[in-house]
């Protein structure tokens, strides 16, 4: 894909976001709170800023797991916690975290860069990002940092997921897509996001009416251009919060999360095949 300025940024900033889904503290915090399993740890504690959300309404807005996979941990978590508790629990959990990953390393600089590029990424038609933005700051600076990185890379996803909808992919076609653009494999995205062998087939077999992907499951030449185009696209939308911060600013960003980021990926918190599709180098 393209390499720009917003591609890089959620490159850098993604490994520090994702240690509240990767870490174990969180599954820790949401046991405690009774809730079961690592998935309904995951779409209450991700989901907790939009409030009691009903299934039908999170798996549309996370797009790509299969509605019934939502459906089997909402809106049941809601009645072991409370959104409010669990976004109680899932900060405590990252700070936790944070504080066992990094010690006492200084996080004042990156908290106040990150926080003024999170305050102007955009919201609007971004309903994740938007419900981010409306928490109150945490105090601490590494807190601050997670807050940020998070508002960020859900605008960045939101106008994602309306990138694909522009496309006309479907979810399990957006997986099918990016897995045939190099992306993680068909087993990486079943394993997480549950679509079937027989629904993956649909939609690959939809793609191929269409002319974007060949009988050997490659993209076609078509394919490979929506494909990027919705990546373009996606990055566009993505680099207003970057643009309002500036180039310089914005690296100065970089160059402090990204030692950051290294800890979490090359210390194996995140798995190098992951459905992020977020590679280190």
């Amino acid at each position: 894909m393209t390499d720009n300025r917003a591609r890089r940024m959620w490159k850098t900033l993604e490994p520090f976001h994702a240690i509240t889904y990767f870490a174990p503290e969180t599954r820790q915090a949401t046991d405690a709170l009774g809730l079961k399993g690592g998935w309904m740890s995951y779409f209450g504690c991700r989901a907790a800023p939009l409030g009691a959300a009903p299934a039908e309404l999170v798996a549309a807005i996370f797009y790509n797991f299969h509605p019934a996979m939502v459906a089997r941990s909402l809106p049941d978590a809601w009645g072991f916690a409370s959104p409010t508790a669990l976004l109680d629990a899932r900060l405590a959990a990252v700070d936790t975290a944070v504080r066992r990953l990094f010690g006492s390393a200084p996080f004042g600089r990156a908290a106040e860069l990150a926080r003024r590029a999170a305050e102007a990424a955009p919201v609007a038609g971004r309903p994740l990002a938007a419900a981010n933005a409306a928490l109150e700051w945490p105090s601490e600076p590494h807190l601050v940092l997670w807050q940020a990185t998070t508002i960020l890379r859900e605008s960045r996803g939101d106008g994602h997921v309306a990138a694909l909808v522009n496309a006309g992919l479907s979810p399990c076609q957006a997986l099918v897509t990016i897995s045939a653009a190099g992306g993680p494999s068909k087993q990486v995205f079943q394993v997480s996001r549950r679509w079937t062998d027989d629904e993956w087939a649909a939609a690959s077999d939809d793609l191929r009416s269409r002319g974007l992907l060949d009988d050997a499951g490659e993209l076609t030449d078509a394919g490979r251009t929506l494909r990027q185009q919705v990546e373009d696209t996606t990055d566009v939308l993505a680099d207003q919060g970057w643009r309002a911060l500036g180039d310089e600013l914005t690296t100065e960003l970089a160059d402090v999360v990204r030692p950051l980021s290294s800890v979490v990926m090359s210390g194996g918190l995140i798995p190098p095949d992951n459905p992020m599709a977020l590679r280190w180098d």
